[in-house]
């Protein structure tokens, strides 16, 4: 897979092919998604919401529009929470500041 971060942003772009799954890495873990099961994205500059069969997820920080384009285009491979000391924005603006994500539970 060719990947390119774009303009240092906290998320890494497939730039060949559309990655299989996204790695989504948190402080304390890593969880990998499908991309066989994305439901739907919504969001904008501060938020991102991503939804998949199993898992909510949900990106905060600074300039996002861009994550939500590419997730749209399932070409997202990584998205990277920041540590304490990465708190503000680069130079393109973007950040992410915190990843929640949440199993859905069967009913």
């Amino acid at each position: 897979m060719n990947a390119a971060s774009l303009d240092r942003a906290p998320w890494v772009i497939s730039t060949a092919e559309q990655p299989p799954a996204l790695e989504i890495v948190l402080l304390r873990q890593t969880v990998i998604l499908s991309w066989n099961q994305f439901v739907f994205a919504e969001g904008g500059d501060d938020e991102v919401r991503i939804a998949f069969a199993s898992h909510d997820v949900v990106v905060k920080g600074a300039g996002l529009g861009p994550l939500l384009h590419a997730i749209a285009a399932h070409r997202v491979a990584r998205i990277q929470e920041s540590g304490r000391s990465e708190h503000f924005p680069s130079q393109a603006g973007r950040l992410i500041r915190e990843i929640v994500v949440r199993k859905m539970e069967a009913e």
